[in-house]
C-alpha cells in the first residue's frame, strides 16, 4: 500500500514543498530511504521506528520504501520526522491516506513519540501559504512563530499520538495562538543615550544614521565612547513594522535562535561579532547554509568593533550586502539568499596604539599609513558617515555636568524624519523607504540640491576626489539632514554638513597631514 505526506524543506529563508511517498510491503524487515537525504534525515528512520513502537506499530515484518520528492534537492534537518511517520502509518493503513492530503506536517520526533520544535517554521509556513496549502500541524513549542502566518490553519500537537488521533478525527487538535511579540520594544532598553557625556558631534551622527538608515564609521582613541554610542543606537530607532518583524523572526528561526515558545521579535536586533569571526560567520555559510551576522542584524544594527582587526577577506565580504541589501551564499548543490540590510556601525582606532595626534602616540607615519590601508577604498565608499571622536574631556565626566538628550526625545525626531521618507515612498515619488537606499533616479527627484548647494558639492567633490558612489552618498545624507529639519529641499548647509561627515575622504592625504584627526 502507498501513502503520501507533505512537509517542507528549507534553503536559506526560502522553503520548498517535499512529498514523502511511502510504499509498504510484506517481507524481511527493511527500510529504504531515497531522495538525496543528508545524515540527520537518514537517521530519522531510527527515531520514527522508536516513536511508532509507542503506538504499538511494529515494522519488523514490513519492507518500507520512502522516496522524498523532488529527489534532486538535498534534504537537511530533522523537520521531516513527523511527515515520515505519518506516511508510514498511511501506507500501513493505520491512518487513512486521504486524511493526509493537503496537510503540511513539521516536527522532530523523540524516541517516546514527543514532537520537538524545529527551526524555520515561520518561513516554511509562509511558503506553504504561497503554494496554496492551507492546513498544517506543528509542534506545540513552535506555536508562537507558526501563529504569525495568516491564511494557514495551523494546529499544534505535543506527541505523535495527538497527530494520529487528530487526523482520524478522534481528538481535536488545538489551533495555534499568537502570544504576542517577544521583547520589550521601544522604551524598555537597559541603556540610554543620555548616559553619553560629551561627544556631541558623535551623538548628532548617530541621529542622522538612525534617521536615514546610513552606515556609520567612528574613528577615535580608546575610551572615547565608540562602543557606548553604538550600543545605544537601537534605543533611538523606531519600532519594527509588522513586515520587518516577520522578516527578522524568519531569519532567527532559520538560524535556530528563537527560544521555545518565542513569537514575533519586537526589538530590533543588535549583533556585535568578535573580530575573529570567519567569512561564513559574518555573511553566512556552512552546511546546511545558515545566515551570518549581517543577516541576523537585518533591520537592526551590526556593530563591528575594532574594524581593522577583522580579517581582510572577512570585511571585504560585506561589499555586496552593503550595496544590495541581500547576501547570496552559493554552494555546489544549493544557493541561499538572505536579507541583509542592517545599519552597520564600525569603530576603529586612528593608529595601532590608538592615540594618533597626541603626545602619547609613538607610531611612525609609515606604520599609521599601513594600518589605515587595511580599510579598502571600495568598502569605505559604501559607508555614508565617517566621523572622528576626540578624547572625552574630564569636565564632561563630572556628575555635575549636564546630560544630553534622552533616547526617547531623539527617537521622536528620527520617527518624524522616517515618516517623511515613508510618505514619499507611499506616494510613488521614490521607490525606497529610507534615504540610504535611494536609487539614482530617486536622488534626482528628491535630493537635487539648489544652486548654492550644488556649487559647494562640486567644489568639494573636485578637491576631495569623490567617487561617483561617494557623491551619491553625500546627497543621500543631505536629504536626511533636510528631513530632520523638516525642509522640502536640499540646501547648502545640508550639503556642507554631509561633506563634513565624510572624514576619511578628507584624510586620504599623507598621514603626516592627517594625524590630527585622532
Amino acid at each position: 500500500m502507498q501513502a503520501t505526506a507533505l512537509t517542507l524543506g528549507l534553503v536559506g529563508v526560502d522553503a520548498h514543498l517535499v512529498s514523502v511517498e511511502v510504499d509498504s510491503g510484506r517481507g524481511p524487515s527493511a527500510f529504504h530511504l531515497v531522495g538525496l537525504a543528508e545524515a540527520a534525515v537518514r537517521e530519522a528512520r531510527v527515531r520514527v521506528r522508536a516513536a511508532l513502537k509507542q503506538l504499538e506499530v511494529e515494522l519488523d515484518e514490513h519492507v518500507i520504501t520512502v522516496s522524498m520528492s523532488p529527489a534532486d534537492v538535498r534534504k537537511t534537518g530533522s523537520a521531516f520526522d513527523v511527515a515520515l511517520a505519518l506516511g508510514i502509518l498511511g501506507a500501513l493503513d493505520r491512518v487513512d491516506p486521504a486524511n493526509l492530503a493537503g496537510v503540511v506536517l513539521l516536527g522532530e520526533l523523540g524516541l517516546g513519540g514527543q514532537l520537538r520544535p524545529v527551526r524555520g517554521v515561520l518561513p516554511a509556513l509562509a511558503t506553504a501559504r504561497r503554494l496554496g496549502v492551507t492546513r498544517a500541524i506543528v509542534p506545540v513549542d513552535n506555536e508562537a512563530e507558526a501563529s504569525a502566518v495568516t491564511g494557514v490553519d495551523v494546529l499544534v500537537a505535543s506527541t505523535l499520538e495527538d497527530v494520529v488521533l487528530g487526523l482520524r478525527g478522534e481528538r481535536a487538535l488545538r489551533p495555534a495562538k499568537m502570544p504576542g511579540a517577544s521583547g520589550g520594544g521601544a522604551g524598555c532598553f537597559a541603556v540610554d543615550l543620555a548616559e553619553i557625556r560629551g561627544q556631541h558631534g558623535a551623538r548628532r551622527a548617530l541621529e542622522i544614521a538612525a534617521a536615514g538608515g546610513h552606515n556609520l564609521l567612528m574613528m577615535g582613541p580608546p575610551g572615547a565612547g565608540k562602543t557606548m554610542l553604538a550600543r545605544r543606537l537601537p534605543t533611538i530607532l523606531p519600532l519594527m513594522t509588522q513586515e520587518e518583524a516577520l522578516e527578522v523572526t524568519a531569519i532567527h528561526s532559520v538560524a535556530g535562535l528563537l527560544g521555545a515558545g518565542a513569537g514575533l521579535l519586537a526589538d530590533r536586533p543588535f549583533r556585535a561579532p568578535h573580530h575573529t569571526v570567519s567569512v561564513a560567520g559574518l555573511v553566512g555559510g556552512g552546511s546546511p547554509v545558515r545566515p551570518g551576522e549581517v543577516s541576523l542584524a537585518h533591520c537592526g544594527c551590526l556593530f563591528l568593533d575594532e574594524l581593522l582587526e577583522f580579517g581582510r577577506a572577512t570585511v571585504e565580504a560585506l561589499r555586496q550586502p552593503l550595496e544590495d541589501g541581500v547576501i547570496a551564499v552559493s554552494r555546489a548543490r544549493e544557493r541561499a539568499v538572505f536579507p541583509a540590510r542592517p545599519l552597520v556601525v564600525a569603530a576603529l582606532n586612528p593608529c595601532p596604539c590608538g592615540y594618533a595626534g597626541t603626545l602619547r602616540c609613538t607610531c611612525p607615519p609609515d606604520r599609521v599609513r599601513s594600518y589605515r590601508q587595511r580599510l579598502s577604498g571600495p568598502l569605505l565608499d559604501r559607508i555614508d558617515l565617517q566621523i572622528a571622536l576626540p578624547p572625552v574631556e574630564i569636565a564632561d565626566l563630572s556628575f555635575a555636568a549636564a546630560t544630553g538628550e534622552p533616547s526617547a526625545v531623539v527617537r521622536e525626531r528620527v520617527v518624524q524624519a522616517r515618516a517623511a521618507q515613508a510618505a514619499r515612498a507611499s506616494s510613488g515619488e521614490v521607490g525606497a523607504r529610507l534615504n540610504a537606499t535611494l536609487g539614482a533616479a530617486d536622488l534626482a527627484r528628491v535630493a537635487s540640491p539648489d544652486a548654492a548647494a550644488e556649487r559647494v558639492l562640486r567644489t568639494a567633490a573636485e578637491a576631495l576626489g569623490l567617487s561617483a558612489r561617494a557623491f551619491g552618498k553625500v546627497l543621500r545624507v543631505a536629504r536626511t539632514l533636510a528631513d530632520l529639519e523638516g525642509a522640502t529641499g536640499v540646501g547648502a548647509p545640508h550639503v556642507a554638513e554631509a561633506l563634513h561627515l565624510r572624514l576619511l575622504d578628507r584624510v586620504r592625504a599623507p598621514v603626516a597631514q592627517s594625524a590630527t584627526v585622532g
